[in-house]
């Protein structure tokens, strides 16, 4: 079992539709999502960093900063998302699933401890990712076939219907985009 450092954060939406998130180690982020890529979020930071953050599939979260350098992350479900080889995981405060994840995990429930198949990939290969991508453009078709198609948070771990939240109307923002 993984023990990783755990850093809240909370996000706040803004009135251009973009987020202000702030982590509880003192960083904040500034996002918005990409009108054209339904899954890429762009942002910068409070310690001149930025970068895009894209839904690959199977709950996988690729990161791209500015300079090119490409980290992995996992949603494991209850508003965390495990980044690199399990050193952090993100809990989002502002969410349902945040909030009731922190109980559990407080509550000692064994089902949130963090495994080693639960972690990001170190790398991965252009290929691999285009067939996360195709899997997550599967997934969101049939959600919405089925009449599912939201998602957020729902706790359960399973990504069938994870969509980081956003509407596939408008530019909408969801208290779960991408941990």
């Amino acid at each position: 079992m993984i023990r990783p450092q755990e850093i809240g954060y909370s996000d706040e939406l803004l009135a251009d539709g973009s987020v202000h998130r702030r982590y509880e180690d003192g960083r904040e982020e500034w996002r918005h999502r990409e009108r054209s890529h339904h899954h890429l979020v762009r942002w910068h930071d409070n310690r001149n960093a930025s970068g895009t953050d894209e839904l690959l599939g199977d709950r996988i979260i690729k990161r791209t900063l500015a300079d090119g350098t490409v980290t992995y992350a996992r949603d494991i479900g209850y508003g965390r998302t495990l980044w690199g080889r399990g050193e952090t995981v993100m809990v989002n405060r502002t969410s349902f699933g945040g909030r009731t994840g922190a109980m559990l995990a407080g509550l000692g429930v064994a089902g949130l401890a963090i495994t080693a198949a639960q972690l990001p990939p170190l790398s991965m290969s252009p290929q691999e990712e285009e067939a996360l991508r195709q899997q997550q453009a599967q997934s969101q078709s049939s959600a919405g076939d089925s009449g599912g198609g939201g998602g957020g948070d729902s706790g359960d771990g399973g990504s069938h219907d994870w969509d980081a939240g956003w509407s596939d109307d408008e530019v909408a923002w969801s208290d779960d985009d991408f941990g």
